[in-house]
């Protein structure tokens, strides 16, 4: 998966045990977000969504402080 610095933070703040659970907590997530960031987590959900639970497990997420 290629994800910008703001896709992988995101994915680290509501990172969970496994690739499923980390997309409920962000969608869970999404009616408490402005417009961008219900926009970016949209994009983030459609990326983790591509991505095997084995690619997941494997990908190492790194949160990115600007």
């Amino acid at each position: 998966m290629q994800s910008n610095v703001e896709e992988e933070n995101l994915i680290c703040l509501y990172h969970n045990a496994d690739r499923r659970r980390t997309m409920a907590k962000l969608h869970a997530a999404q009616p408490d977000m402005d417009g961008e960031m219900a926009a970016l987590a949209r994009q983030t959900l459609t990326k983790l969504d591509t991505m095997t639970d084995a690619d997941f497990e494997a990908y190492q997420f790194h949160f990115t402080d600007e």
